[in-house]
């Protein structure tokens, strides 16, 4: 019987149940494990396509040549189990959780007076972890409350009550300075630490409500006692924990005891972040990567983020607060997508830091390949601006005048995202006369373009023109006339509003206003301002110097340009003396000037 045969056979004979199937190759190795609602339906379904949209599933249903299945009770029993079989097997053509880091825990150690401390090694000795935990200032803020409370050991005696009984130990510096009551010479009976530790359980549960409880029972106890030394430490006590817990409510206290899941896809690789909370505080988070390697829908991968953190996290939250639904249904838990109020905000919150931790994790790898970063940006507004191609060299144009004389233009350059000012150009307007923009915009755009197609020179991939509808049509005029329409794309950005506008579409785009391809807009545009002012400047300066000086009979461009160099303008020339100016250009020149100025006034 050939492996087709064989396959069908086993495929025909698969129960109608949930459970967790695995494929294998000729040399029987693992090369995929999957869960299914019904294993007959799932199964098949991956013999009876002619068609697939990943070439891999087509690679590994030609590998297959056994099947092997495990029938459990329900789909949750399934995807626990795909979950551990994953970790274990480490199959090829499985989704790979990305996650090489190591963070810590808090262990609660089991032995006699518990020690409290912070590890990344977890040992099944029947010690108490919590966490694991991804934020390490959080670590520190919880072990620095914890020791702010209570006094507990941090050697690592061994505290038996016969050792303690023969004197064996003697207290250290920790008792003298009120660290450590001294259990190790029996100044702390057991049953007095172990309350301590119980406290402590609950406050790293998210259960501080209940140690604030039993705080206040045992401080009202001190206090009619007369006891009021204890009462009023027990009072410091509860304001510190008071203080803890009003800075890690995040939103209503009544919502309790509840794992949050966002999710967002980035290229091929799909993202999660897990928040637990615990009356109303976030206790822990976590961001995963998930990286497909076959057709795996966002469901399913939200199933396997699901079933990966519950279990890393030990969490038995009754509710899951999630973006859409999984692909497997929970018996026992109840699956919340909110729509609005706090459990929205506390999935808004999720997302904030899963987009947080994706940016973080983008920004690293670009340090490392800066090109990295200009690629994806070029993609980006590629797809922004609704390109053919990516626009690694961008120009942008401005026209200025001054009341409607000494018109000018300007134009910056982006090669690759970045500024080439070498590129940057001035343009004198020849063929306008008065303040007409949008003659000016034509006649630019012409002469630039119309010169780099006659020097056989590279074209840009974009042409942004500052101005809305009405500059964008003159540029396309002269586009047209030099046959470049639809060859170089061309984009209009009004000031006010941010509107870009495209040929052919009164409807402008509105680009995100923290989006990368908008502040490339914006920089090209300030740049081009910049650069066009500096121009018209030094212009009007020019004019400047023709119209105050060198009208005075006599008087050449030559010695105006020394008089405004010295004194940096015309009204400081009017009000200097004839000695300073007489320094500068002369007896007899000076003169000239002098007299100039006294008949003007």
């Amino acid at each position: 019987m050939d492996t087709k045969e064989i396959l069908k056979s086993i495929i025909s004979n698969l129960p109608d149940t949930p459970g967790v199937y695995q494929y294998y190759d000729k040399e029987g190795i693992i090369l995929y494990v999957g869960k299914a609602k019904s294993l007959k339906k799932r199964v098949s379904s991956y013999f009876n396509k002619d068609k697939f949209e990943s070439g891999k599933t087509a690679v590994l249903v030609r590998k297959i040549v056994d099947i092997r299945t495990i029938i459990v009770e329900t789909e949750l029993d399934a995807l626990l189990l795909e979950n551990n079989l994953i970790k274990k097997l480490q199959p090829r053509y499985n989704v790979m959780l990305k996650d090489d880091k190591t963070y810590p825990w808090i262990c609660v150690k089991k032995e006699r007076f518990p020690r409290v401390f912070q590890t990344r090694k977890f040992i099944r000795d029947g010690s108490e972890y919590f966490g694991p935990y991804a934020n390490v200032k959080m670590i520190h803020t919880l072990l620095d409350l914890i020791h702010s409370l209570y006094q507990l050991r941090n050697c690592n005696l061994n505290l038996s009550e016969d050792n303690i009984a023969k004197n064996k130990f003697k207290v250290c510096l920790e008792y003298h300075i009120g660290n450590c009551k001294g259990p190790c010479e029996g100044h702390q009976n057991e049953t007095d630490y172990n309350e301590t530790i119980t406290q402590i359980r609950d406050i790293l549960k998210g259960n501080i409500n209940s140690v604030i409880s039993y705080l206040k029972e045992m401080m009202m106890k001190a206090s009619t006692d007369f006891d009021y030394e204890t009462a009023h430490l027990l009072k410091e006590k509860i304001e510190l924990l008071e203080r803890f817990k009003s800075k890690s409510i995040v939103v209503n206290p009544n919502i309790h005891n509840v794992d949050v899941f966002s999710f967002l896809k980035d290229n091929d690789n799909a993202f999660v972040n897990f928040m637990k909370i615990v009356n109303g505080a976030i206790i822990q988070s976590h961001t995963i990567e998930l990286k497909p390697k076959i057709e795996e829908s966002d469901d399913e991968l939200l199933s396997t983020a699901i079933a990966e953190m519950r279990l890393r996290f030990n969490s038995d939250s009754p509710e899951i607060i999630t973006t859409f639904l999984p692909d497997v249904e929970m018996p026992g838990i109840t699956i919340t997508i909110p729509k609005i109020g706090d459990k929205k905000h506390l999935l808004t919150l999720s997302e904030k830091n899963l987009k947080y931790y994706m940016k973080e994790r983008r920004d690293a790898a670009e340090r490392v390949d800066p090109h990295k970063r200009v690629d994806r940006l070029m993609l980006q507004m590629k797809k922004d601006l609704r390109l053919q191609d990516e626009p690694r060299h961008i120009e942008c144009f401005d026209n200025s005048n001054f009341q409607g004389d000494q018109a000018v233009a300007a134009m910056s350059v982006y090669k690759d995202g970045r500024p080439s000012k070498k590129d940057y150009r001035h343009f004198n307007i020849r063929s306008v006369v008065g303040p007409d923009d949008f003659a000016s915009m034509e006649e630019v755009i012409y002469r630039r373009y119309k010169r780099m197609l006659d020097e056989k020179t590279d074209l840009p991939q974009l042409i942004i023109v500052d101005g809305g509808k009405g500059q964008l049509s003159s540029a396309l005029k002269s586009l047209e006339a030099l046959d470049l329409r639809g060859k170089i794309g061309i984009i209009g950005i009004a000031k006010k509003l941010e509107e870009i506008y495209f040929p052919g579409d009164s409807i402008p785009l509105y680009l995100d206003k923290k989006g990368e391809t908008l502040k490339i807009i914006q920089q090209l545009r300030d740049e081009v301002h910049r650069f066009g002012i500096t121009h018209h400047r030094k212009k009007r300066e020019k004019a400047t110097i023709k119209t105050e000086l060198t009208e005075i009979k006599g008087i050449s461009e030559v010695t105006s340009t020394k008089l405004l160099k010295e004194f940096k303008s015309v009204k400081n020339i009017k009000l200097a003396s004839s000695e300073d100016i007489e320094k500068i250009i002369g007896k007899a020149k000076a003169k000239l000037v002098l007299e100039h100025f006294s008949k003007s006034e």
